[in-house]
């Protein structure tokens, strides 16, 4: 279990899968991925590119900034993410809502990427799991209550090994106004 406003990094190796659970509904989560010597990275370009869409769910793979396959998103209960905001930081929450050392995605997942000899900067942008985002005619992006509820699940597939890190996102913006909640995850063998 993932504690609320809180972050972790896992090792995945090729062919294990990653469930992430929101347990309680409508929370949203940060994920972020690079290859086990941190030489690639998540990439939200490659990934629009090479998927043809900017929805991303069932069937669609997550790509590295080196045009490797990173994970294969196996199954998806809620079919609704974002790749477009970036993770939260101190200095959004400081620009925004005037909120001094505000816990914050970035923080979480530098941190725990730390612990796993991964250098995480600079972070690349962040697959906002369970996150909503609406984009307008004109292309504004609007933040929307996550369709996630108590319970639903996704499941990523590793294409290469991976260290992977989460953020059980400590925004009320993109959790529908509540407070932050646990986020469950587990390691899938082969």
């Amino acid at each position: 279990m993932l504690p609320p406003a809180s972050g972790i990094a896992l090792r995945l190796a090729k062919g294990e899968s990653l469930r992430l659970v929101d347990v309680e509904g409508g929370q949203t989560g940060d994920l972020v991925a690079y290859s086990a010597d941190g030489r690639e990275r998540l990439s939200s370009g490659r990934s629009f590119d090479y998927n043809g869409t900017v929805r991303l769910s069932t069937g669609a793979v997550l790509w590295s900034d080196r045009s490797n396959r990173m994970l294969t998103i196996v199954d998806d209960e809620v079919g609704r993410h974002d790749m477009f905001y970036a993770a939260c930081t101190r200095e959004m929450y400081a620009m925004q809502y005037g909120l001094e050392d505000h816990p914050n995605c970035h923080d979480n997942l530098s941190t725990a990427l730390r612990t796993l000899g991964i250098d995480p900067d600079p972070l690349p942008q962040t697959f906002n799991f369970f996150m909503n985002v609406e984009i307008g005619a004109a292309g504004h992006l609007t933040i929307v209550p996550p369709r996630s509820r108590p319970g639903a699940a996704m499941l990523l597939r590793a294409e290469m090994d991976l260290v992977v890190a989460l953020s059980a996102c400590p925004s009320t913006t993109c959790n529908d106004g509540a407070p932050p909640r646990p986020l469950g995850y587990e390691v899938v063998g082969e």
